[in-house]
């Protein structure tokens, strides 16, 4: 992992334990803001929530579910349709192109069920390991990675636990410095502290409870 010069990784495991608790504290009960009743579901709606926040997905989500209720229904959904019914996310044709292969591949290679190990899930079309971490964690409790999407890409940056801008090696430093029972929660904590404090544009830091424990704090309290 690229670390600081004033660090060692042992001082930064200990900051990192600091900051899950502090983030515990604040915000008890974390998990995905993404609305589901079932693995499918989620693994849709994660899907869906590419460059588009959760809330505009759980806008979506709703109506979408009660007409597509299986994996076959997704499977054969009339393209031009589905793609209607996605418009607001963002990014509708290829999302839906992915929804509809993924569950196609579901039926195909999975009886239709959504895999519960990493290896399988990535090979989905429009899953990667984000995705994939979402549903494991969200869906099964299974501990298979970090998920590393905006929040926690500028999260991870601001905190100076990375040096990285690859989301998969962002990924690798955060698994090396954070305890494996937490991977699941830590993804979860760091996006719901970016979209109430750290947010990109302006972070209040004057109201960060992690302001003592950021060494990206002092910086931008003096530019803002």
């Amino acid at each position: 992992m690229i670390r600081t010069m004033k660090e060692s990784t042992e001082e930064i495991k200990s900051r990192v334990k600091n900051i899950i608790r502090k983030l515990k504290r604040e915000i008890p009960g974390a998990k995905t803001a993404l609305v589901h009743r079932d693995p499918l579901e989620l693994l849709v709606a994660t899907i869906l929530s590419a460059q588009c926040t959760d809330e505009r997905v759980n806008k979506v989500t709703p109506t979408l579910f009660k007409k597509y209720r299986s994996v076959q229904d997704f499977a054969n959904a009339s393209v031009s349709d589905f793609e209607n019914e996605i418009k607001s996310t963002g990014f509708y044709r290829a999302k839906t192109k992915s929804i509809v292969n993924c569950c196609k591949s579901l039926i195909d290679n999975y009886g239709g069920k959504v895999p519960e190990k990493i290896e399988e899930l990535v090979k989905l079309p429009g899953v990667g390991r984000k995705t994939a971490n979402v549903v494991l964690g969200n869906a099964f409790g299974i501990t298979s990675g970090i998920v590393v999407d905006t929040h926690v890409k500028r999260l991870s940056e601001r905190l100076g636990l990375t040096k990285h801008t690859d989301p998969e090696k962002i990924e690798i430093d955060l698994m090396e410095i954070v305890t494996k029972k937490d991977w699941i929660i830590f993804g979860d904590l760091l996006v719901l502290h970016g979209r109430r404090v750290c947010n990109a544009r302006k972070p209040k830091c004057l109201e960060c409870s992690l302001s003592q424990l950021c060494p990206s704090a002092e910086k931008i309290m003096v530019m803002n």
